[in-house]
């Protein structure tokens, strides 16, 4: 009857992990958050140096990070989240690292939109192994082809690379609770910060022009004022609360939109020809006593019946 093979022997490395009793009595170090945390921006880094070419830097986007199962647990044992908080600092870091690169007048641009970061086992670890295996493209439609993976064997604490085919990590376990996925921000920014930064807009209005020299642009404007105007291309002032829409289709003015802290809604006054609010058109009024109405998020108006626009909660 053929033995089965184990991990090791499939990417033939055995004769590493050949104990003797010096390595029987060394007792492997106990993971900590720091250490993971460090690991992995270790083999980001490193992925920069060895993908990266010309002005163009090229960077891992999946990290999958092995360990011996018994290590594992005792690591999240009493730590519930801890790896969630571990690869929200990382991305982080990643995005601080990138950001020199950047300012250094390199091309910093993603290979995929998102990272992926997998905690696993494999049962043929001994206790203090830890490997890493980097990806490109983070898919579930990919392709059968070689990996290149990093471990470390706890006799040396040296890392070696090598090429290994899907097939000899099928004995990997996934943890649901270790797999985190997070979309690239392409400011290079973390999702908090970012948010942090457009926490003072209101709103977002978006409308599309249909004039030929336009060509259907979208155009895009941020509500940080509590009241502004919508005017059209006749528009002269350039006042920050006044969203000049290039057109002629648009009255100048034509709407004056309100944001009311006090029930946290959003009211329209309508100065132009013709204004439908959803459909139902809005009752026209003098620019020097606006007759308001409930203006809904996600609410679409439409300007004379050709300039469409949207109205979005920042």
């Amino acid at each position: 009857m053929a033995s089965t093979l184990n991990f090791w022997q499939r990417i033939g490395i055995q004769d590493w992990f050949l104990t003797n009793e010096s390595t029987e009595k060394a007792k492997a170090k106990a993971l900590t958050p720091d250490t993971v945390y460090s690991y992995i921006v270790e083999k980001f880094e490193g992925s920069i140096r060895d993908l990266s070419f010309a002005d163009r830097v090229v960077f891992y986007h999946e990290f999958i990070i092995s360990f011996n199962a018994d290590d594992y647990k005792e690591f999240v044992a009493d730590k519930q989240g801890i790896f969630g908080l571990i690869v929200q600092e990382t991305v982080a870091k990643f995005y601080e690292i990138l950001k020199q690169h950047r300012a250094a007048g390199k091309t910093v641009k993603p290979s995929g939109s998102k990272w992926v970061f997998r905690l696993v086992s494999h049962p043929d670890y001994a206790r203090g192994d830890k490997g890493f295996i980097g990806k490109l493209l983070p898919d579930n439609n990919q392709k059968e082809q070689n990996l290149r993976v990093t471990f470390i064997p706890r006799q040396t604490g040296i890392a070696q690379t090598f090429d290994v085919s899907q097939e000899a990590l099928k004995g990997f376990t996934y943890y649901s609770e270790g797999y985190f996925e997070i979309p690239y921000e392409e400011e290079l920014e973390p999702e908090e910060k970012l948010a942090a930064k457009v926490q003072n807009n209101i709103a977002r209005l978006e409308t599309i022009i249909p004039d030929q020299q336009f060509a259907g642009k979208k155009v895009e404007y941020l509500m940080k004022d509590e009241e502004i105007i919508v005017s059209g291309s006749e528009e002269t002032r350039e006042d920050s609360n006044i969203f000049t829409i290039p057109s002629d289709w648009v009255n100048a003015p034509h709407l004056q939109i309100r944001y009311n802290k006090a029930d946290g809604k959003f009211y329209l006054a309508a100065f132009g020809e013709i204004t439908t609010l959803n459909e139902v058109i809005v009752e026209r009024s003098d620019i020097n006593s606006p007759k308001w109405v409930e203006l809904p998020v996600n609410s679409r108006m439409l300007l004379n019946g050709i300039i469409g626009l949207n109205l979005f909660k920042a």
